[in-house]
């Protein structure tokens, strides 16, 4: 039998926790108030019902705060670590990736042309097939990647020009994978399968012309148009320079300026000069294009004294061809496009 005494002692005890409990965990109302408005999230967000399973808010992700008012996402395999306060992956979670659950560590195959891993709730992939630049010769002017009946990656084919090709050609672009500084940062936490197209051909010969590609390597993983001003050569001289190859008939694949420069477009002119490279001429009838570059941000000085900044191709090396473009738009100034080009 408990004295009475140890009996008042632990009914007191009890009372204490439950009075403790009470504080730290709050009472549920009898009726739930939402704003009529209902949460609006990110895309790839789902809302969730946060504490006492009242209103939903927008999940919390992976790094970001959380509380019982702020939940995080549970799908993703997230819990709101205590000590930190903010979601992490619980080890050895599983992934979800398409309606599909994968464990930890294991490797899954979404398409035949990417591997893909689950680990501690994230998805990483890497492409399978070869992302290599196959460059034109003399035994294959035209090289174009297609897919084969039966295979899951492109191979490289050599074929004769088609009239879209012969009339569109400006100067061809022969990129490899480049460095790019100033886009959009790629979150490794966000199940997204990385796509990004090389950058295309600069649209002048010569002058300041613009560059495009097509990527999802951004927060939200969707595919987005990405533009660069981009310089093969300066216009200036150009028939001369021209002259002077045919004379040697030999290939100048890079020229450097030789004064610094300031690039300027629609009447923005950079504030940094610059000493970039360019590609130079050919006497034997080949043309020479950019073969590997980079992007880097520069900032321009406009009217009124606007600020701005845009991305801009350097050239690294180039290469010489036979897939020229129109022999006529070697020479012509890059008006049409609104950009000027150099100011010494």
């Amino acid at each position: 039998m408990l004295s009475s005494a140890f009996q008042r002692s632990l009914a007191l005890l009890f009372c204490s926790q439950v009075a403790l409990c009470s504080v730290a965990r709050p009472r549920c109302p009898a009726g739930c108030r939402c704003p009529e408005d209902p949460a609006v999230c990110a895309p790839g967000v789902h809302p969730v019902p946060a504490e006492c399973a009242c209103c939903r808010v927008c999940a919390r992700q992976r790094g970001e705060t959380c509380s019982q008012r702020a939940p995080c996402d549970a799908r993703r395999g997230l819990r709101c670590d205590r000590r930190s306060g903010v979601c992490v992956a619980n080890k050895g979670d599983s992934c979800m990736f398409n309606g599909v659950a994968y464990h930890n560590e294991e490797t899954f195959f979404p398409s035949c042309s990417y591997q893909c891993m689950c680990r501690e709730g994230q998805i990483s992939c890497v492409p399978r097939c070869n992302l290599d630049v196959m460059l034109p010769g003399p035994d294959c002017p035209y090289p174009r990647k297609v897919q084969v009946p039966g295979e899951c990656c492109e191979k490289w084919v050599c074929e004769p020009p088609t009239e879209s090709s012969v009339l569109g050609a400006l100067a061809m672009a022969a990129y490899r994978q480049e460095e790019t500084v100033g886009f959009d940062q790629w979150d490794p936490s966000v199940n997204c399968i990385e796509q990004i197209t090389e950058w295309s051909a600069c649209s002048r010969t010569c002058g300041m012309g613009v560059s495009t590609r097509v990527t999802n390597k951004n927060p939200r993983c969707e595919m987005v148009k990405q533009s660069r001003l981009c310089m093969v050569r300066q216009c200036e001289g150009l028939k001369e320079q021209k002259a002077t190859q045919q004379r040697g008939s030999k290939c100048l694949k890079i020229q450097k300026s030789t004064k610094a420069i300031h690039f300027s477009f629609k009447n923005c002119t950079s504030t940094q000069a610059f000493r970039p490279r360019f590609c130079g001429q050919c006497g034997d009838g080949r043309c020479c294009t950019p073969h590997s570059t980079k992007t880097a941000q520069v900032e321009f000085q406009c009217l009124e004294n606007r600020v701005t900044k845009r991305p801009v191709m350097f050239i690294n090396t180039c290469v010489c061809h036979h897939h020229c473009p129109r022999d006529n738009m070697a020479h012509q100034p890059s008006t049409d496009t609104g950009y000027d080009g150099l100011q010494l």
